[in-house]
């Protein structure tokens, strides 16, 4: 089989770590991204990833967002790494330029599968679950806080080219192939609501943040109120649990909890969604805590800690509140 033509569309701190990585496996990737500081920069000095292991510095193809319109042979893979929010737009942005046979990896948090296929049809996206650790605050630099040995994804097993978006990120992570994929993003949006905009609205890292006193509570009750408006959505192992580690634990969420911060989490590593707020960027509240707040009221269910997560997310980003300490006492008041 022909090596296929790859796009990574969005290429900040995650999508740029997966597209060094293909680089470096020989697959040359095509980056598209819409910080034209960042297009620039690798441009002229290269890609520059910092991990645990090393420094890696890479020259991939790199596109500012304008020039997608110059291109003429279409892509047959495109990993879309930007945020939830962004997900229907990039996918109808890139559709024109996506091989007939071709597909669409929603490489994303949140429920975005079906935004994408939406605009592409089922049967051209590959849903997505990702699990890297990572920061970019100066143009053309990650900061990678794990190698690919301890980051995780999983793909939609069948899907019509699920095994060979999974066969290409690989390169930059472990792998699970599932055949539920709906349920294995709820399961990592049920981790997402437990730690993203909580441990942000602390403006601390993740480490910092649970242990602040009352905090890995508030964190846990958030996660199982996500749990408990699954709906028709399965308890599924990820992050490398497995079904009779979930069926051995009296707790769902905090095992999950566990396994994030054992595994993925490192001092001083910060969430998207704190990095966002620095930038002076909206974040993907809505696409998180909002989702279970939404489920929740869609099928009856409570989930006032969410309702006030959202709250302080929403009051950060209107300029009301700095995340601080002083958060902790508002998202506890559901």
């Amino acid at each position: 089989m022909s090596t296929p033509s790859i796009a990574v569309l969005g290429a900040g701190a995650n999508g740029a770590s997966i597209g060094a990585d293909l680089f470096d496996a020989g697959l040359d990737p095509v980056l598209i991204e819409q910080w034209p500081a960042h297009v620039e920069a690798i441009r002229r000095d290269g890609l520059r990833v910092e991990m645990p292991s090393g420094t890696r510095q890479v020259r991939p193809r790199t596109l500012h967002l304008c020039e997608v319109a110059t291109l003429r042979a279409p892509f047959d893979l495109v990993l879309l790494v930007t945020k939830a929010y962004d997900a229907r737009w990039a996918a109808a942005l890139i559709e024109p330029y996506l091989a007939p046979d071709g597909a669409i990896a929603a490489v994303q948090n949140g429920m975005t599968t079906q935004t994408v296929a939406d605009i592409v049809g089922a049967d051209r996206c590959v849903g997505t679950v990702i699990e890297i650790s990572s920061t970019m605050i100066d143009p053309g630099v990650v900061h990678r806080h794990v190698d690919p040995e301890r980051s995780w994804f999983a793909v939609d097993a069948t899907a019509r080219r699920g095994d060979e978006v999974a066969d290409v990120l690989s390169y930059a992570g472990e792998v699970a192939r599932v055949d539920d994929i709906s349920s294995a993003k709820w399961m990592k949006l049920v981790s997402n609501a437990s730690v993203l905009v909580p441990t942000a609205a602390l403006g601390l890292p993740m480490v910092d943040a649970i242990e602040v006193p009352g905090m890995r509570a508030l964190m846990l009750e958030a996660g199982r109120e996500a749990l408990r408006v699954a709906g028709e959505h399965q308890v599924l192992p990820i992050f490398g649990l497995t079904r009779e580690s979930l069926a051995a634990s009296g707790d769902v969420v905090e095992t999950m909890l566990d396994m994030l911060y054992t595994r993925f989490t490192v001092p001083g590593a910060t969430t998207t969604v704190l990095q966002d707020w620095r930038k002076g960027r909206h974040s993907e509240v809505d696409d998180i805590n909002g989702a279970v707040v939404a489920a929740g009221r869609r099928l009856g269910i409570p989930t006032p800690i969410n309702e006030a997560i959202v709250e302080v997310g929403h009051a950060i980003e209107r300029g009301e509140l700095e995340p601080a300490l002083a958060a902790l006492p508002r998202m506890q008041r559901g």
